[in-house]
């Protein structure tokens, strides 16, 4: 059996700010992983496509705050950048999600 992906070492890099900040975003990353795991079966951001972050803040997110998705955006963001994608992650206002 394999050894689970380890999201704060992968996110270790890019995270800055407060220590608060930093397990936020954090306990964020491990929320999606979790939820793109179970709905997509990629535990492993190495793997994820844009679709899968962008299900996440749309569908799964759904029903959450404002707050709260601008602030698992912000995780997005750094999991995109982490993962050195060309291509950018637009947030947009009215769909909730990059």
């Amino acid at each position: 059996m394999s050894k689970p992906f380890d999201m704060g070492l992968f996110l270790s890099g890019v995270l800055t700010g407060s220590k608060t900040t930093q397990q936020r975003h954090l306990r964020q990353a491990r929320a999606m992983q979790a939820a793109i795991q179970q709905r997509w079966q990629r535990d492993n951001p190495w793997t994820w496509q844009r679709k899968h972050v962008c299900w996440f803040l749309a569908h799964h997110l759904k029903g959450h705050s404002d707050a709260t998705r601008y602030y698992y955006q912000l995780t997005a963001l750094l999991v995109w950048r982490r993962l050195g994608n060309d291509r950018e992650l637009l947030i947009g206002r009215s769909t909730s999600y990059v």
